[in-house]
C-alpha cells in the first residue's frame, strides 16, 4: 500500500515542489519514497511496503526506460499475469506486483484494465509520447483525485497533497455542503468540498495528453443477467468464492491480520481467514460494547484477538486528525471507532482484511426493505413484491401517503419504486431543513434528485428494485463513504485494508444472484448468510447489523461533548455558513433532554471541525499518543 501524486506542466521547480507534495502523505508510505521528473511532469511516490520486501521500490521503469509508472494498491493475480508477459518476451526486474501493471499495459493498453484483479490507483507515463495513463479500480477501493488549475494538471491519492503545489488554488465549494448535510457525505457526482478538484470515478481510466483529459469507463456492475441455481447451489457457490477471495487477498510478504466486530461479515472472514492476529474495538458504553461481543466469537474460534475501549473524551481529541485525514468532511459515526481500529492494528501488523462490500454485494442493508421483526408483515411484502409492477408501484405509493403504523416503511419500501425513496442508508437533514439551517449563498446545491437521478438512470433494465438500490449504492455509497473512509482511515495509521469480500470475482457471482435468494421474508442477505454459516455458530451469521455502534447521543449530553460542540457552533466563522441561533437550540435541546438529533448536530459539527482544520487553522492537527484500555 502507497500513495501516489504527479502533477504534469512545462514549469520549473518540479523536484522541489514534488517532495513537498509527497511529504503530505507521508503516512501512506513512511517505508520508502521515490521520484521522477522531467520537462513536462513529476511523478511522487511513498511506500508502505508489502510485497518484493527489498525490490519493490518506485517509481518503476520498462526495459526500454520509456515508461515510468507509480502505483497504490494491490493485484492479486499478478503472479499469472506475470508469467504471462514473461511468455510475450516482457523482461522484469522486480517481483513485484507494479510491474505486471507496467508491462501489461504494453502489452494490452487499457484492455490491462479487463484481466487485473485487486485494488488499484496507478499512473503509467509514456516518455516518448509525452502522454499520461491512470486509473481506479473497479469499486474505488482506493482514492483518485486530479484537478487542473493554473496551467498545471495534479493527481494524486490525496487532496491534501495538492496543498503545497503553487498552482493549487484552495477554495470551497460552496455547492457541497446542503447536499452533504442530507447524505452526511460528500455526494456530489465527481466534484469535492475543493472547488475544481474531482475524483477519478470507479472503474475508469484517463489519459492526458498535451493539455486535454480524456476520461473513459472500463467497467460497471451488471444485475440484468440472472442464474437459475437452487438456494443451496446458491450457499455453495459463495462459499467456495469468498474462500478463495480471502485466500487470494492474503498473498504478502508480511503478516496479515483481521478487523473483527460482532457483524457477519467480518467474521466470516476471520473465521476463514484465521489470522495471527485479530482486532477489535469497543467504547466504555453500558448499553452495548462491540469488542467485548467480538471478543466471544475469538473465544469460540479459539484464535488470538486485540480488543481496546475508547471513550468520549479520546474522540474528541482526535477528531481534527480524523477529518484532516478524511480530506472531505464525513459525519459517519463510524469514522471514529475505525480511526482508533485502524490505529490499534498498526501496532502489530502492516495489513489486515476487513468486511465491507458485502452489505453492497449481497443486499444486507436495512434500507433495502427490511424495517421490521413481523414475520407476517415480511411475507405478506413477500407476496406483494410477485404483483405486476404496475399495481406493485400503486400500491406502494399508497403506502407511502398512510398514516405510519407498525410495518408501513418495510411494506412502502418493498413495493414502491425505489427512484422515489431510495437515497443511501442515511438521510440526516431534509433538503428543506437543510436550507432552513444555512446561509442563502450555500442553498443553491444540486438537489438529491439531481444528484441520484443520474444512478437510477442507469437502472433501467434492472427487475429488481433491490438490485437497483444495490447498482446505485455501488457508484454512490460505497465509493464516497463507506470505501473512502476504510482507506483514509487506515492508511492514516500506515495500515493496508484489504476488503476480500468487495472483489472483482465475488461481484460476478453476486451479481447473478437472484433477489430473491438475497432479501426475502427470511432476512437481509440470506444465502450469504447461511454461507457463513458453514463457519460460524449459526446464532452469529444471523445477527442484525448494527455497523459500528457510536454513543455520540450520549456524548453530547454530557457536558464535555456538548462544550466541545458549543465552542465550534458559536465560533465566528461558523455564522458564514449556519444561522447560529438555530444550530444552538438543537443542540442545547438535545442536551437538554428535549429531542434526540445527535446526527444532525454531528453533522454539522463535523463540517465546522473539518473547515476549521483546512481553512481556518491550516496545518496538520496534532496526533497525540494513545493509550489503550484493553480487555
Amino acid at each position: 500500500m502507497c500513495g501516489i501524486v504527479g502533477f504534469v506542466n512545462s514549469k520549473d521547480q518540479k523536484q522541489e515542489i514534488i517532495e513537498d507534495m509527497m511529504d503530505r502523505i507521508v503516512h501512506r508510505g513512511p517505508n520508502s519514497s521515490g521520484k521522477y521528473t522531467d520537462k513536462n511532469v513529476a511523478l511522487g511516490f511513498r511506500r508502505l511496503s508489502i510485497i518484493d520486501l527489498e525490490g519493490g521500490s518506485q517509481p518503476i521503469y520498462n526495459e526500454d526506460r520509456s515508461k515510468v509508472i507509480i502505483f497504490n494498491g494491490e493485484i492479486y493475480n499478478f503472479q499469472p499475469l506475470r508469467e504471462q508477459l514473461i511468455a510475450a518476451g516482457h523482461i522484469f526486474s522486480t517481483h513485484a506486483d507494479t510491474e505486471v501493471l507496467l508491462h501489461g499495459y504494453e502489452e494490452w493498453g487499457a484492455e490491462l484494465l479487463q484481466k487485473v484483479r485487486g485494488m488499484f490507483a496507478f499512473a503509467i507515463w509514456d516518455i516518448e509520447k509525452q502522454e499520461l495513463f491512470g486509473a481506479r479500480d473497479h469499486f474505488g477501493i482506493k482514492p483518485y483525485y486530479y484537478t487542473q488549475m493554473n496551467g498545471t494538471f495534479m493527481f494524486g491519492s490525496e487532496i491534501k497533497s495538492f496543498l503545497p503545489h503553487p498552482d493549487f488554488d484552495k477554495e470551497l465549494n460552496t455547492a457541497a455542503l446542503k447536499p452533504y448535510m442530507t447524505f452526511q457525505y460528500s455526494p456530489l457526482n465527481g466534484e469535492t468540498f475543493f472547488k475544481n478538484v474531482f475524483r477519478l470515478p470507479e472503474g475508469h481510466y484517463f489519459t492526458y495528453k498535451d493539455g486535454k483529459l480524456t476520461i473513459k469507463e472500463y467497467w460497471d456492475a451488471d444485475f440484468t443477467k440472472k442464474d437459475a441455481y437452487s438456494k443451496d447451489e446458491w450457499i455453495e457457490e459463495i462459499d467456495k468464492t469468498v474462500e478463495a477471495s480471502i485466500a487470494a487477498h492474503r498473498i504478502a510478504d508480511v503478516e496479515v491480520g483481521a478487523f473483527l466486530s460482532s457483524g457477519v461479515d467480518s467474521s466470516y472472514v476471520t473465521s476463514v481467514l484465521r489470522p495471527d492476529h485479530s482486532f477489535s474495538i469497543g467504547f466504555d458504553d453500558k448499553t452495548y460494547n462491540e469488542a467485548i461481543e467480538a471478543r466471544k466469537l475469538t473465544k469460540m474460534l479459539d484464535l488470538n484477538n486485540t480488543a481496546a475501549v475508547i471513550d468520549g473524551d479520546m474522540s474528541f481529541k482526535a477528531f481534527p486528525l480524523i477529518q484532516y485525514h478524511l480530506d472531505e468532511p464525513d459525519s459517519n459515526p463510524s469514522c471514529v471507532p475505525l480511526y482508533f481500529l485502524a490505529n490499534l492494528a498498526s501496532q502489530s501488523v502492516r495489513v489486515v482484511q476487513s468486511g465491507e462490500g458485502a452489505d453492497e454485494l449481497f443486499a444486507g442493508y436495512q434500507t433495502y426493505g427490511f424495517h421490521t421483526n413481523s414475520k407476517m408483515v415480511r411475507v405478506f411484502a413477500q407476496g406483494l413484491k410477485k404483483l405486476p409492477k404496475g399495481m406493485r408501484y400503486s400500491i406502494g405509493r399508497k403506502f407511502g401517503h398512510m398514516k405510519n403504523f407498525h410495518g408501513r416503511i418495510h411494506l412502502y419500501e418493498a413495493t414502491a419504486p425505489a427512484r422515489e425513496f431510495f437515497i443511501g442508508h442515511a438521510k440526516v437533514f431534509d433538503e428543506q431543513e437543510a436550507a432552513s439551517y444555512l446561509k442563502p449563498e450555500f442553498q443553491t446545491a444540486p438537489s438529491v434528485k439531481e444528484i441520484m437521478n443520474p444512478h437510477f438512470d442507469q437502472t433501467e433494465g434492472i427487475e429488481s428494485e433491490v438490485n437497483k438500490m444495490q447498482y446505485v449504492d455501488v457508484h454512490q455509497w460505497m465509493p464516497k463513504d463507506i470505501l473512502l473512509k476504510a482507506d483514509k482511515l487506515s492508511m492514516a495509521s500506515s495500515l493496508e485494508l484489504r476488503v476480500p469480500l468487495l472483489d472483482i470475482e465475488v461481484m460476478k457471482l453476486a451479481q447473478r444472484i437472484p433477489a430473491k435468494y438475497l432479501m426475502n421474508q427470511n432476512n437481509t442477505k440470506d444465502v450469504f448468510r447461511q454461507a457463513a454459516n458453514r463457519h460460524l455458530p449459526e446464532e452469529w451469521a444471523n445477527r442484525e447489523k448494527l455497523g459500528f455502534p457510536v454513543p455520540i447521543k450520549a456524548w453530547l449530553k454530557e457536558d464535555h461533548g456538548y462544550e466541545e460542540v458549543k465552542a465550534l457552533f458559536t465560533a465566528d466563522f461558523a455564522k458564514q455558513f449556519f444561522d447560529q441561533e438555530k444550530i444552538m437550540k438543537l443542540l442545547n435541546d438535545h442536551h437538554e433532554g428535549k429531542a434526540e438529533v445527535q446526527r444532525k448536530i454531528w453533522t454539522i459539527f463535523t463540517f465546522l471541525t473539518w473547515y476549521k482544520v483546512y481553512f481556518i487553522d491550516e496545518e496538520i492537527p496534532k496526533a497525540e499518543a494513545i493509550t489503550y484500555e484493553t480487555l
